[in-house]
């Protein structure tokens, strides 16, 4: 090797290691070699016997740049004895012992092949960012090694890390430690203000840092927009025309990439403004000076949503630490941190597991290509939380991918091998039905690249600009699209691309709240936002395949217009119509509108001029029971219904009903139902049907005895009738004409003797001239007064000296009769 670096004081220990144990964890500072010199110096060692190294690295970027980094150090060109295997892109040669691969490239190679023939070792570098791509790599690798390789090595390596709890999942192995390389780091605290942005906070300390320090500087920002915002600013402010501006974030093409990590030019400066992508495997040429905002942007998944949710935390104690130690690797540096000294002892120590917080759909795939159901007996440092994992595997069993035993169906077998997420290969599956299998291929791929084609939020646009790029980055993502489905010939409809985006996410269809207003609402009932001055905002109904943001201020990053014609002819069998019916008080009648919906999304509504019979039944009712008993309309004969029931109840407790007004609140739904079935408006109610619902709750000899003990009516000796008023304030009563209770010396009464009427007696012109219970005590008594002061005023009508003898008469008397 050309030069000493402290990772090569440690390599004998750990290859003495590997000699007879099958894991080692090599924990190792920033800067000490570990990424480039552990594969080299294990190429030789006698367990390897000419097999392959792989090399897990994080990201696409770090792979590259270890494997360039390890050719040069051989001196020979990347592809010989060292190559890379990344997405889209890799360099193998027949000579090829070692390839630095990204975590998911290694899970489908020992999916594909669980034996890893040919493979020696597998080396899971900067295993402390906890991927859930890491994760399930080395739980896959230690069931291989378990299983069917006992002579596979392991060695998991990170300069921030705990060691001991990784040693002891892999059965105590023995723990390497390097110190690294002790540059001079000079650590400077500068807060931002409250009230300004990390953008500005950010600009403003690079600024300053370059004034005071030499070499090159690296930001830490926690995104692909501040960075962008920061590198306008410092454009804007005209610095130094010898200071070269890199933006470097994984949707940056690999030559843009490359260029960032490669020396500045002679004579001039460069700034690197980068995420995370920059913590660790990375050595960028040059840099002096780190500015750490102190901020990362980690994926929060939530299941309702269906959305991986970037949420912007706090970094944690490791991550800043690697952060300082990129100004340190090869000479003396200097870290500007955007928050005070004591802010950093409350950071966490470490990054939460992507595993607890993920969408565990492909890990379920994943599994299920495994053989397993459940991830339990492979090892975990965080086993996959339940509720997640449950519905990974309910949206597995939804496409189709898996069945009720948890195993992979034959459609899951042929999703797991495209490549891509379960649910864009599912989408890639259901659009070749329709001939559209390119262009989901297309489409899966703009979803899965960052920044493939631009970061328009209109699909449509970016798959334009994608298939217009040249460049080396864009010509691989078509010819990866291609290979992703069978059906390459025949015209690519772009005009479907919507569509083709709803078979993958129906939930997500969404519709305008309001034309333009850039306001949608989706099937699932979330709310998202566009910003109105895209030309997408003005489309009616879009179909959103990515989004981040608050739940209160979800902002949509990639959809497509959809048309409602499409989703009629699409989801027919999921769009429920409903009948909304509602009783509009002010009519007292029953409305109704009909609504077709999909999810939480209304398609059309409309009134129903003739709404079912029994949905105007039902709304009657529901308002009936919402007002009460006491607000019914009740007719004059419901309520004589209602009183005569009471009455013998009174007198015969068990025998009859109790319809009280509580009573009936509680019963509604039983008596009144039946009556309504022919009811159009609530006047309907006031025709004496509610009497008539209450009286057939009463059994045949109910009814008998009702109108037995409590008649309706009173039988007059002159042959007439009068009705009995039981409602009336000390009733039951009658309304009758003196001449008409002649000859009766008993007192009327109802229910066998045991009720007496109370008879008001009237005189010929229906006016009230006595009340009594005791009738035949008034003809002895108070009838002579009567007689004499009517008989003057009604000469036509008898009025006999004796009542008692007199007939009854409900007619007056002929011309010149006697009074």
């Amino acid at each position: 090797m050309p030069t000493m670096l402290p990772i090569d004081a440690v390599l004998p220990a750990l290859r003495a290691a590997l000699e007879d144990r099958s894991a080692a964890v090599l924990s190792a500072a920033p800067g000490a070699g570990k990424s480039t010199r552990t594969p080299l110096a294990l190429l030789d060692a006698p367990w390897a016997r000419g097999g392959k190294i792989i090399l897990l690295a994080p990201r696409r970027i770090a792979a590259r740049a270890a494997a360039a980094q390890m050719a040069r150090l051989l001196d020979e060109a990347v592809g010989e004895t060292v190559g890379y295997r990344v997405r889209l892109d890799s360099k193998i040669g027949p000579r090829t012992r070692i390839e630095a691969v990204t975590e998911g490239v290694f899970t489908r190679m020992i999916v594909a092949d669980p034996a890893l023939d040919g493979v020696s070792a597998v080396l899971l570098d900067e295993f402390h960012e906890r991927s859930l791509e890491g994760d399930t790599a080395l739980a896959l690798a230690r069931d291989a090694q378990q299983g069917l390789r006992p002579d596979l090595r392991l060695i998991v390596m990170s300069a921030t890390l705990d060691g001991a709890r990784v040693a002891a999942a892999l059965d105590q192995a023995p723990v390497i430690v390097s110190e690294g390389r002790t540059f001079p780091l000079d650590i400077r605290y500068r807060p931002r203000d409250a009230g300004a942005s990390v953008e500005e906070a950010c600009a403003a300390c690079i600024r300053a840092a370059l004034r005071e320090d030499d070499g090159d500087l690296l930001a830490f920002l926690p995104g692909a927009r501040e960075i962008d915002r920061v590198a306008q600013m410092l454009r804007d402010q005209r610095l130094d025309p010898a200071l070269d501006i890199h933006p470097l974030y994984a949707a940056v093409a690999p030559e843009a990439q490359d260029a960032a990590i490669a020396p500045a030019q002679p004579g001039r400066r460069k700034i690197v403004l980068a995420t995370a992508i920059a913590e660790t495997s990375l050595t960028i040429e040059g840099v002096r000076i780190v500015v750490d905002c102190g901020l990362a942007r980690r994926p929060r998944y939530e299941p309702g949503l269906g959305l991986m949710r970037l949420e912007t935390v706090r970094a944690s104690q490791a991550a800043v630490a690697q952060r300082a130690g990129r100004a340190g690797r090869t000479a003396p540096g200097v870290c500007w941190r955007l928050w005070s000294e004591g802010e950093t002892r409350a950071l966490a120590p470490y990054d939460r597991p992507e595993i607890l917080d993920a969408d565990l759909t492909g890990l379920a795939m994943t599994l299920g290509g495994w053989g397993l159901a459940e991830p339990d007996g492979l090892t975990w440092l965080d086993p996959p939380p339940r509720e997640a994992w449950r519905a990974a595997v309910e949206t597995l069993v939804r496409i189709g991918a898996r069945d009720g035993d948890g195993r992979l169906t034959p459609y899951g077998h042929s999703l797991a091998t495209r490549g891509v997420d379960p649910i864009l290969a599912h989408m890639i599956a259901a659009a070749e039905a329709e001939g559209d299998g390119l262009l989901a291929a297309q489409a899966a791929m703009l979803l899965s690249e960052q920044g493939l084609g631009g970061r328009s939020p209109d699909l449509g646009a970016r798959l334009l600009a994608w298939r217009r790029d040249d460049g080396r980055r864009a010509r691989n993502a078509l010819n990866a699209a291609t290979r992703l489905t069978a059906q390459r010939d025949g015209a690519v409809r772009d005009d479907r691309l919507g569509l083709t985006l709803a078979r993958a996410f129906p939930d997500r269809i969404a519709k305008a709240r309001s034309a333009g207003s850039g306001e949608y609402l989706m099937a699932n009932g979330r709310g998202v936002n566009l910003d109105p001055a895209e030309p997408l905002a003005q489309a009616p109904y879009l179909v959103v395949a990515d989004a981040t943001g608050r739940a209160d201020r979800t902002r949509v990053l990639a959809a497509a217009a959809l048309d409602v014609g499409a989703i009629e002819a699409a989801f027919g069998a999921a769009i429920e119509t409903r009948i909304d019916i509602r009783f509009d008080e002010a009519s007292g009648a029953v409305r109704a509108r009909r609504t077709r919906r999909l999810g939480a999304l209304v398609l059309s509504e409309g009134p129903l001029d003739a709404p079912p019979r029994e949905a105007i039944a039902a709304a009657l009712l529901r308002e009936a029971q919402r007002r009460g008993a006491a607000a019914l309309p009740w007719a004059e004969r419901d309520a004589q219904v209602r009183a005569r029931v009471a009455l013998l109840r009174r007198l015969e407790p068990g025998a009859w009903p109790d319809w009280s007004d509580a009573a009936i609140d509680a019963t509604m739904a039983d008596w009144l139902a039946p009556a309504l079935e022919d009811a159009q408006r609530w006047s309907d109610l006031a025709d004496g049907r509610l009497g008539d619902a209450l009286l057939q709750q009463l059994t045949y000899a109910q009814a008998r005895d009702l109108d037995a003990l409590a008649p309706p009516r009173f039988e007059t000796p002159a042959g007439g009738s009068a009705a009995i008023d039981y409602v009336c304030e000390g009733g039951p009563a009658i309304d009758v004409r003196v001449q008409e209770m002649f000859g009766l010396d008993s007192h009327p009464t109802i229910a066998r003797g045991r009720v007496a009427l109370l008879v008001r007696l009237l005189s010929p012109a229906h006016r009230p001239v006595q009340t009594t219970r005791d009738l035949p005590g008034f003809w002895r008594g108070s009838y002579a007064a009567v007689r004499a002061d009517l008989r003057g005023r009604y000469p036509k009508h008898p009025w006999p000296d004796d009542p008692l003898t007199a007939p009854p008469t409900r007619r007056a008397k002929p011309n010149g009769a006697a009074s």
